[in-house]
């Protein structure tokens, strides 16, 4: 469960880096939806509080793999919190990309793909306790 959880970590953390990129390069994301990627990256909508949201999704993976490293409860706890923070977050971007900006981005899908696998992982491994930390 572990392994899986850092894996799927790991390309969420590919992601939100590659926006992140594109963000500070001032170019855009490349995309197999026309104009999708762009409009949601060029929104409104793409920084919180002037900090780009790709650059959030970074530090919400970095933090859970850090949490997917502690052993025991607090790192099992951590890891599921932040996973389904971030799978909160991610509704809410989707919402916002289909219901107010008419647009799709398929690495925001991507991203959010992963967040929902790592909120399924995380809480699982949580609810099973000890006895799933190392499989």
């Amino acid at each position: 469960m572990r392994a899986a959880a850092i894996g799927v970590a790991l390309a969420g953390l590919g992601i939100a880096t590659y926006l992140t990129v594109v963000h500070y390069s001032g170019g855009d994301p490349v995309c197999a939806v026309a104009h999708g990627c762009a409009t949601v990256q060029q929104s409104d909508y793409a920084a919180l509080a002037g900090v780009p949201v790709a650059l959030l999704g970074v530090l919400g993976y970095l933090g859970l793999l850090a949490a997917l490293i502690v052993d025991g409860e607090n790192g099992r706890s951590a890891a599921a919190f932040l996973a389904l923070g971030g799978l909160g977050f991610s509704v809410w971007l989707t919402y916002v990309e289909v219901g107010i900006l008419d647009a799709i981005c398929i690495w925001c899908v991507g991203s959010a793909i992963c967040m929902a696998l790592l909120a399924a992982l995380t809480s699982f491994r949580f609810v099973r306790g000890p006895g799933m930390t190392e499989v």
